[in-house]
């Protein structure tokens, strides 16, 4: 089983960016998690952060064929892009979307997610462990297929 895991802007900056909301642990620390979740679970990962619509688009596309699933934590372009949207939808692999606060409690602009409607579930406000419960979901989900 292979997963890709990608996350969206100012992910990079975990532990410096809004601590108060986002939490001291820093990118590395998420990586760690996510590789520690996947080799106990024999999944293979690959990782992808950027800050750029049109990278994050072109790195889903490439999961065509290639993994089994993904987990994507779009952050900003959660609320924004059609394009992250259109780009799940034409792969058609399953998704899990992740986000480390609870968006559904934050700002009005924040409570409408395109790339949502193209995964199968979505876990929220769950911090960094919100990306071990998404792997874990995710290979459940695949498993009983």
């Amino acid at each position: 089983m292979k997963f890709l895991v990608v996350n969206g802007p100012n992910l990079n900056m975990l532990g410096i960016r809004e601590p108060n909301i986002y939490g001291r642990q820093d990118y590395a620390a998420l990586e760690k998690l996510v590789r520690d979740t996947c080799a106990a679970e024999n999944i293979e990962v690959n990782l992808f952060q950027s800050n750029h619509e049109g990278a994050i688009v072109d790195r889903i596309q490439a999961a065509y064929g290639d993994a089994d699933g993904i987990v994507i934590n779009p952050a900003a372009y959660t609320h924004t892009s059609v394009a992250i949207l259109d780009a799940l939808k034409a792969v058609g692999l399953p998704a899990v979307e992740v986000h480390i606060s609870d968006v559904s409690q934050r700002e009005d602009f924040r409570q409408i997610s395109y790339a949502g409607k193209a995964c199968v579930k979505t876990i929220m406000g769950q911090g960094l462990d919100g990306y071990r419960q998404a792997i874990l979901w995710l290979k459940e989900y695949l498993e009983k297929r």
